[in-house]
């Protein structure tokens, strides 16, 4: 079997600058902790001027992901929670924070949210990822 490489070719669906049909998020890393502002536009809708909870639940997990990246570990997603509660509108701006909680020796539990602009949980978030070795 061929080894996995998880190369990044500027392409990722949430934040790779080349992709035209992407996200273009920008995330930053803070004291441990990762975050990034999110205006969804209308192709990001599931019903009318709703985003659709599988690119919030999407962008999630890039920013779980991005929280161990930022800690030099390699690792993909085993398993993803998403607990939606409140909607999220087109056009309107929300915060995305992420951070590692446990790390094992090849386990690592993660957490994240979005919330809107006020302060207002959109959803949260649990993982486990698998470090790649």
């Amino acid at each position: 079997m061929k080894k996995l490489s998880l190369e990044d070719n500027g392409y990722c669906f949430v934040c790779g600058s080349k992709n035209p049909h992407g996200l273009h998020l920008v995330f930053r890393s803070q004291d441990g902790k990762i975050s990034a502002e999110f205006v969804p536009q209308k192709s990001c809708q599931g019903f009318k001027d709703l985003v659709h909870g599988g690119i919030i639940s999407c962008v999630l997990d890039e920013a779980m992901m991005k929280a161990v990246l930022s800690q030099g570990m390699e690792a993909v997603t085993v398993e993803l929670i998403v607990r939606l509660q409140n909607p999220l509108y087109v056009g309107n701006r929300a915060l995305i924070e992420a951070e590692i909680k446990k790390t094992g020796n090849r386990l690592i539990e993660t957490a994240a949210r979005i919330r809107k602009e006020g302060g207002t949980v959109v959803a949260e978030a649990k993982a486990k990822l698998l470090r790649y070795v």
